[in-house]
């Protein structure tokens, strides 16, 4: 794995900490009917979280800790803005793993972003059709 493979890596990395963090501010204010979905997409951020760390620690990269903690982009104080974070939260993570496949020569981190990438779009629209956009998907999803 090259520096640039890894430096993509580490960029896709920061993306699912923030996402991680998110997710705990999404899950505070999330509509009681959206804990299941709230929860499995917290459980799949942390999965790929975990999964990338151990690509980078495989590849000898420093591995670089979360922050302490993350700004929103907007407040978050019931469910409706707590589904449009989760939206941009899809969208940001989208955009980080399209740019590892962009930038990575590495066939296996090309696979594994693409996996991780068509995750982020599905999540997204699961997302988009809960806050009523039509249509809920994108043609190029992680496109900034």
């Amino acid at each position: 794995m090259t520096t640039t493979d890894q430096q993509a890596l580490i960029d896709a990395l920061n993306a699912e900490y923030a996402a991680v963090y998110a997710y705990g501010v999404i899950a505070a204010y999330a509509s009681p009917e959206r804990v299941k979905i709230v929860g499995e997409y917290t459980a799949a951020h942390r999965a790929r979280r975990d999964a990338t760390i151990d690509a980078l620690k495989g590849s000898g990269a420093a591995v670089p800790s979360p922050a302490a903690a993350y700004t929103t982009p907007f407040p978050v104080n019931d469910p409706i803005p707590a589904a449009q974070l989760a939206n941009t939260v899809e969208s940001d993570t989208a955009i980080a793993w399209r740019s590892v496949v962009e930038r990575t020569s590495d066939t296996d981190t090309r696979r594994t972003a693409l996996a991780a990438l068509t995750e982020c779009a599905i999540r997204q629209a699961t997302w988009q059709a809960i806050l009523g956009v039509n249509p809920p998907t994108v043609s190029f999803p992680g496109q900034p």
